[in-house]
């Protein structure tokens, strides 16, 4: 735990940045240019804090900016990460081996729903396989639109991968993602998650002033459903220096049946309103709702007789269903026309939204493939002798076999890729949950997504049980059947519900 506290604490610590003369920034939303005042030297600093990094390498028009920032990005954490990881491995092979385990990865897996470290190897190499035509005839289109900026180039380069699929975006579907920021602002997104998950949990949510906070920007709220007070949740929602770099939510205590009550966190890096505009990428709503719906799985499912059973103490790849989930309705005209307004009060257009779904089918078979990159290397570190693994070599090597996005020389991802630490041989978790998830969700398409009977019996089956039975036995509850693949087969490639 020390050494994987160190690892967490480098990647935290280290906000790296570039500085750049102030014409690089062209094609970047002019509010994120003008809260970026060039310094004496003329040059505006670019960290890599998510509010700065997202929009470059999804907007600039400048290939080096991209290129630049990307590199220090994927260097945050290094060297010092080599040795803490290089011990964090040696120490999981080590208590792997005295519990009688070839390594860890077949350790970790041994109690989840996959277990074994050969079914997951086997389920990256189906979801691999299933992805592989979609995301070579994505992959062409994504390097025909570079090739009309400049037709020497010859592949899609990481760096590149998200301002292509904007151009495609907005060339196949007519669709601008800045053109949603104007109604993404995060109070009002904020409210808006608040007021859904109140419609459809039967849930209040109460301000609580007297709770202690470590910081003045967060904010606490007591979570009220049924008339009965069910625990606690804290939003941290902004970035600071040497806070948590990326999104997640936290338990600050596990709730026991009459002893006490759940406390869960969310720690996320949004634009704050108090120093910019607040207006938000949809990427960042869709994190939000993913986030969220881990906070309120802990909340209800914290409702247990024994703390081992309680709040998202399922098997570790059932955990991220019930967030997965919810990023459906980041996506949803009826939810989103319900908060998302400009600073006229205009709701979002629902022609918009459309584009939005539509758009953001395209390139999933890419992302899916990146995934299983991560996948396989959070189990390949997993599954070897780490007296002898060379950790950049086995990025580069296992990047150019499942990504789309060949590996750039000069990163160590490894380094900041804070799963290592939480999740260790176990990434594949997220994909293996998305399955699930997709197939839960096909019961709110029959009913409709805000079909308040449907959510009533959601909260029930899935997230109030927490741990206290098997992941298969609350799904199996919540459809009426056993779950399967094919919903998730379906979305990937795109067959309609009939």
């Amino acid at each position: 735990m020390e050494v994987g506290q160190k690892f967490d604490k480098a990647i935290a610590a280290d906000t790296r940045s570039v500085d750049v003369p102030i014409g690089a920034l062209k094609g970047l939303p002019q509010d994120w240019i003008d809260a970026h005042k060039p310094g004496a030297d003329g040059k505006v600093k670019i960290t890599t804090n998510y509010p700065d990094y997202i929009p470059v390498m999804s907007y600039a028009e400048d290939d080096s900016l991209r290129k630049q920032l990307y590199i220090v990005y994927r260097q945050r954490g290094w060297p010092e990460n080599q040795q803490n990881l290089a011990k964090m491995l040696s120490l999981r092979a080590e208590q792997a081996k005295l519990l009688g385990f070839a390594n860890w990865a077949d350790y970790i897996t041994a109690n989840k729903m996959i277990r074994s470290e050969k079914n997951v190897a086997e389920f990256i190499a189906r979801i691999t396989a299933a992805s592989d035509k979609r995301m070579r005839a994505e992959y062409a289109i994504l390097l025909a639109e570079l090739r009309r900026l400049d037709p020497k180039i010859d592949a899609v380069e990481d760096w590149q991968q998200a301002y292509a699929l904007g151009l495609a975006k907005k060339r196949k579907f007519d669709f601008d993602a800045q053109a949603l920021r104007p109604y993404l602002h995060y109070d009002k997104v904020k409210n808006g998650l608040l007021a859904l998950t109140s419609k459809l949990f039967n849930v209040t949510y109460k301000p609580n002033l007297s709770a202690p906070k470590w910081h003045p920007d967060v904010e606490a709220y007591d979570v009220y459903a049924d008339d009965k007070l069910f625990g606690t949740i804290y939003l941290d929602m902004h970035p600071r220096d040497e806070k948590y770099k990326h999104a997640a939510q936290f338990s600050l205590q596990s709730g026991v049946a009459g002893v006490q009550l759940p406390i869960g966190v969310l720690v996320c890096n949004f634009p704050d309103p108090k120093t910019s505009n607040g207006l938000m990428e949809h990427k960042d709503v869709e994190t939000f709702f993913h986030e969220f719906g881990h906070l309120i799985h802990h909340v209800f499912g914290g409702q247990q007789k024994w703390a081992r059973f309680s709040g998202v103490a399922t098997e570790w790849d059932f955990v991220e269903a019930p967030s997965q989930i919810f990023e459906e309705w980041s996506k949803d005209y009826e939810t989103l026309k319900s908060f998302a307004t400009n600073d006229k009060g205009e709701v979002i257009p629902k022609a918009l939204v459309d584009k939005l779904r539509a758009s953001d089918d395209f390139g999933k078979a890419l992302w899916v493939r990146h995934q299983m990159f991560y996948a396989a290397l959070s189990l390949n570190m997993h599954n070897r002798d780490p007296a002898t693994l060379d950790q950049d070599k086995l990025v580069e090597e296992i990047q150019n076999k499942y990504s789309a996005w060949r590996f750039v020389p000069g990163t160590h991802m490894q380094a900041s890729f804070g799963h290592l630490n939480g999740y260790s041989a176990m990434y594949y978790t997220y994909m293996w949950s998305m399955v699930i998830a997709k197939d839960m969700f096909s019961a709110f398409q029959k009913a409709g997504v805000l079909d308040p009977a449907t959510a009533l019996r959601y909260r029930k089956t899935i997230l109030e049980p927490g741990g206290s039975k098997d992941a298969a036995d609350l799904v199996k509850d919540f459809l009426g059947r056993p779950y399967g693949f094919q919903s998730y087969e379906d979305w990937l490639n795109q067959k309609k519900k009939k």
